[in-house]
C-alpha cells in the first residue's frame, strides 16, 4: 500500500487523538503495516523502535507468540457475552488473580483508563451516600495530576490543556501540592494534604493519586513515603484513597504495582494500559470488600448502576491473563532491572549533555528536562526522532522513554544513540 496515499486518506477520514490536526500538514501520520517485538514497521518498510510502548500500553513486545495463541484460542470458543446476568471463565479467573495480587476484593471492568477513573469516583461517592453520609461527594487530587479526559476524569485532572476548553462541563476537584522531587518533596506535600483534609474531610469522598510517577505532568516522580503518609491521613479522616495505576502498573516502576513500594493497600485501584499487554482495550477497578458490601442490598438504587457494553470482554480478559502469565514465565521484573542498568550506561552521554537537567528514572521510565527556548521543542524532537527510526513524543520540554520490556542490546543502542542525535538536531534549530 502506498505510504503517502494511506497517510492522506487518514487525514481525510480519521480525527486523530490528542492532536491539532493542522500540524499534520508538516508531519503526516506514519502509516504502520505490522509490528513485532519493540519494532513498528511502516508500509514503506522503515522500522521504528516503539520507545513509548504505543502510549505506554505495550509490555512484552508486539505480536508476542503467547498472546497470539491465547487470543486465537479464545476467539474459537467465546468472543463476547454481556456481563450483566452472565459470566465466563476468563473474567472470573482474572478477577481472582488480580485479587490475590492486590489484596482487594471484587473487580469492576470497563474499556479504558478514563472510564476506570470515573468508576472509582462514582463508587466512592455512592459508597458514602449508601453509608448515610451524602455530603462526602467531593474529591481532591495532586497538582499536575492526570486521570483521563472524560468529563468526570477531567474533574480530577490538573492539566490546563486538557480541561480549560470544557471548564463549563466540569465539577472541578480540589488540588493539593504534588510531592514531586523537583518541588517541595514528600513531607511538605503530606503536611499540605493533612491541613486540607483537616478542614474538608466532611465533604471529601476520596483522594486520587498516581503513585510514584505523575506521567502527563512531565514524568514528575516522588518518594513512596508520600503514599504511606497519604494512606495514614485518609484513614485518620475517613477519606478513600484511589490509586491510579493506569500508567504505573504492571512493572513500569520496578514492582508489579507502584503502590507496593509503599507497603500500602488502597481503597480503589485503577488499572488499564499494560493490563492486556498492549493488545485490547480493558480497564479494571478493584476495591475492598467493605466498599462492595455497602452496595449489596435488596434496594436496586443502592446497587452500582454503571455499565459498558464490552465490560469484561472474554478476549480482553484472556489477554490480561496472558500478561500475568508472561510476568512469571519471563521473570519480567528481574529482567527489567538488568535492562534498566544496561540502558542507563548507554544513556550516560544523553544524561551528561549540557542542556539536560533533572535526569531521573523510576523502574522502566526515564525522563530528562531539556533547556531550550524552542516553544515547539516536542514537535521538532518527535520529527527528528522519527527520521532516526524512533517513536518518541516529549511532553513539553521533557524527553522521556517508556519502552517495552523486550529491548535487546541492538535496540538499546539504537535508542540511546538515536535519542541523543535527535536532541542535537532539535537544538541546532534554535534561533541564533
Amino acid at each position: 500500500m502506498n505510504t503517502a496515499d494511506l497517510a492522506q486518506r487518514s487525514l481525510r477520514s480519521v480525527w486523530h487523538p490528542c492532536t491539532q490536526m493542522k500540524r499534520h500538514e508538516a508531519l503526516p501520520p506514519v502509516a504502520i503495516a505490522r509490528a513485532e517485538g519493540p519494532w513498528l514497521v511502516g508500509t514503506d518498510g522503515r522500522c521504528y523502535l516503539d520507545a513509548v510502548s504505543s502510549w505506554w500500553v505495550n509490555l512484552f513486545g508486539h505480536s508476542h507468540p503467547a498472546m497470539r495463541a491465547a487470543l486465537a484460542d479464545q476467539m474459537a470458543t467465546l468472543d463476547h457475552v454481556m456481563l450483566a446476568g452472565f459470566t465466563h471463565a476468563p473474567v472470573v479467573e482474572l478477577s481472582e488473580r488480580l485479587s490475590a495480587l492486590t489484596g482487594l476484593g471484587h473487580a469492576f471492568y470497563a474499556s479504558d483508563g478514563a472510564s476506570a477513573t470515573e468508576i472509582a469516583l462514582k463508587m466512592s461517592a455512592h459508597f458514602w451516600r449508601n453509608s448515610g453520609r451524602p455530603a462526602k461527594s467531593r474529591f481532591v487530587g495532586l497538582a499536575g495530576g492526570y486521570h483521563g479526559e472524560t468529563v468526570g476524569a477531567l474533574a480530577v485532572t490538573d492539566i490546563a490543556l486538557f480541561r480549560e476548553a470544557y471548564a463549563p462541563l466540569v465539577r472541578l476537584a480540589a488540588t493539593v501540592p504534588s510531592p514531586d522531587r523537583r518541588g517541595i518533596g514528600a513531607d511538605a506535600a503530606a503536611d499540605a494534604l493533612a491541613d486540607w483534609l483537616a478542614q474538608h474531610h466532611e465533604t471529601t469522598a476520596a483522594l486520587i493519586v498516581e503513585p510514584l510517577v505523575q506521567c502527563a505532568a512531565g514524568m514528575a516522580m516522588h518518594d513512596a513515603a508520600y503514599l504511606r503518609q497519604a494512606r495514614a491521613l485518609c484513614d485518620r479522616h475517613g477519606v478513600h484513597l484511589v490509586v491510579d495505576e493506569i500508567a504505573t502498573g504492571f512493572g513500569r516502576t520496578g514492582t508489579l504495582f507502584a503502590h507496593e513500594q509503599a507497603g500500602i493497600r488502597p481503597d480503589f485501584l485503577c488499572l488499564s494500559k499494560g493490563l492486556t499487554g498492549g493488545t485490547l482495550p480493558l480497564s479494571a477497578v478493584l476495591t475492598t470488600d467493605a466498599v462492595y458490601a455497602a452496595f449489596y442490598d435488596d434496594d436496586v438504587a443502592r446497587g452500582f448502576l454503571h455499565s459498558h457494553s464490552y465490560t469484561g470482554n472474554p478476549l480482553a480478559c484472556r489477554a490480561a491473563l496472558t500478561t500475568l502469565d508472561l510476568f512469571k514465565q519471563e521473570d519480567a521484573l528481574a529482567r527489567n532491572r538488568s535492562t534498566a542498568e544496561a540502558l542507563d550506561a548507554l544513556l550516560a552521554p544523553l544524561t551528561a549533555h549540557p542542556r539536560v537537567q533533572h535526569a531521573r528514572r523510576q523502574g522502566m521510565i526515564w525522563a530528562w528536562d531539556i533547556e531550550t527556548p524552542l516553544p515547539d521543542f516536542a514537535r521538532r524532537y518527535q520529527g527528528h526522532a522519527l527520521a532516526r527510526g524512533l517513536v518518541l513524543r516529549p511532553i513539553g520540554k521533557t524527553l522521556y522513554f517508556m519502552p517495552p520490556y523486550v529491548l535487546d542490546d541492538e535496540a538499546m543502542q539504537h535508542l540511546a544513540h538515536g535519542a541523543l542525535a535527535a536532541l542535537e538536531a532539535s537544538l541546532s534549530e534554535e534561533p541564533r
